[in-house]
């Protein structure tokens, strides 16, 4: 009988592998078991001040939504990420462990229940507003953009001031647009301050950072940064997109300056085609690029970018002796989660090497973000047109002109 009872135990354990097993009159709390981990894997995002629909940060914030939170974290989609692991290890990747995911579900199923304060870790600690920290500099734009209820607008562009006299460093930047539900992205770059504003774009010389409004800051690794040169003013390619209310915006940009000067400078590329057409009604069209690496690159990041009808996109490096590697598979793009995939090691791309991405797009009538798939698509700014690009982060030494900066 005793042999029985300690079957029986093992089994129930061996059920509920994701919370913590001290016996029938112990359920899962939030104060012991779900704090924890939404504290590590949700609340950067889901806490007040920041742009995720609700705080997750107390049991009364939680509570409300933990049918929700349990439908979202057994089906994988909270918190959002879209790499395949079969290819790559990446840094930056927030996802449950299944203990955690089965965790949540036992804890929602029973009613949600709070426990004891006392079992509570304790809280991370965050600036308000901001995921880098406290910011050095904190630029504004100057005056309020009015964003109508609906119509097309082009990219419009911004001056933002920094009273920088001297170089600095950028260890970390943040963009916040003031009408999140209205920006398609920011762009932000550097021209001489006081002269009239000359479009730019993501990848030129005196670009420092670019944002979609669902997506925390980035803050570079120790040794790397970008130079911010002094007497320059901030300039925001901000692209706004209408959505059946008015809405007004100050986008302001936040960073943190580098305490020593870096031994690598961030850079960056994309392998991109421009030149494509997806046909009405196709469920899979395939569209490819490649690009040759020219010299040895150190990779430390990679961001697929199309709009509503991208459905996946893979990076795939060729070598020059003949093999290849899958650096990063995202099988279902999201367009509401452009997400910055940050390797854990810098993969070296050797010179002669064809860094080439593969995506697909579904026009067809299934696809629910489709705006009209009885529409030829090509590439456009606009979110109803689409884009192919896989941009790619880098790291390169820091050239000798700028060593007395």
């Amino acid at each position: 009988m005793r042999h029985m009872r300690i079957v029986l135990l093992l089994a129930a354990v061996a059920a509920f592998p994701g919370r913590a097993w001290a016996g029938a009159d112990s359920p899962v709390t939030f104060a012991r078991d779900v704090a924890p981990i939404l504290y590590k894997h949700c609340a950067e995002c889901h806490r007040p001040t920041m742009f995720a629909p609700m705080s997750l940060m107390t049991y009364e914030d939680a509570r409300p939504y933990a049918r929700s939170i349990k439908q979202k974290v057994a089906a994988r989609q909270m918190p959002p990420w879209g790499a395949d692991p079969a290819f790559g290890t990446f840094k930056n990747d927030p996802r449950l462990t299944q203990q955690e995911i089965d965790t949540v579900v036992a804890w929602a199923d029973n009613g949600a229940p709070k426990g004891d304060d006392a079992d509570l870790p304790a809280r991370p600690q965050f600036v308000d507003g901001w995921t880098i920290g406290q910011p050095d500099l904190v630029a504004t734009m100057e005056e309020e953009f009015q964003i109508p209820e609906s119509g097309t607008i082009p990219y419009r562009y911004f001056k933002v001031p920094t009273a920088l006299t001297e170089d600095r460093w950028i260890q970390a930047i943040e963009i916040k647009p003031g009408a999140r539900s209205h920006v398609h992205h920011v762009i932000a770059y550097t021209q001489p301050a006081g002269e009239a504003i000359r479009p730019g774009g993501a990848l030129g010389p005196t670009n420092i950072g670019g944002v979609t409004p669902n997506k925390p800051g980035v803050v570079f690794e120790p040794g790397a940064a970008r130079l911010l040169r002094g007497n320059q003013d901030i300039v925001l390619q901000i692209h706004y997109t209408t959505n059946g209310e008015a809405a007004t915006d100050r986008t302001t940009v936040g960073i943190i300056f580098a305490k020593q000067p870096p031994t690598k400078l961030v850079a960056g590329g994309l392998v991109a085609n421009p030149r494509f057409v997806i046909p009405a009604y196709d469920g899979n069209a395939e569209v490819r690029a490649t690009q040759k690496i020219v010299k040895d690159t150190l990779v430390t990041t990679l961001t697929p970018h199309m709009h509503v009808r991208g459905k996946d996109m893979i990076y795939i490096a060729h070598y020059a002796d003949g093999t290849t590697e899958t650096l990063l598979s995202v099988p279902k793009y999201d367009f509401s989660w452009q997400i910055t995939y940050e390797l854990a090691k810098p993969k070296l791309l050797p010179a002669g090497t064809e860094l080439e991405v593969i995506a697909h797009y579904d026009n067809s009538a299934n696809n629910r973000f489709n705006p009209d798939p009885s529409k030829d698509v090509r590439w456009g700014d606009q979110t109803w047109e689409e884009m192919m690009i896989g941009f790619y982060g880098t790291v390169i030494d820091r050239p000798a002109a700028t060593q007395e900066r």
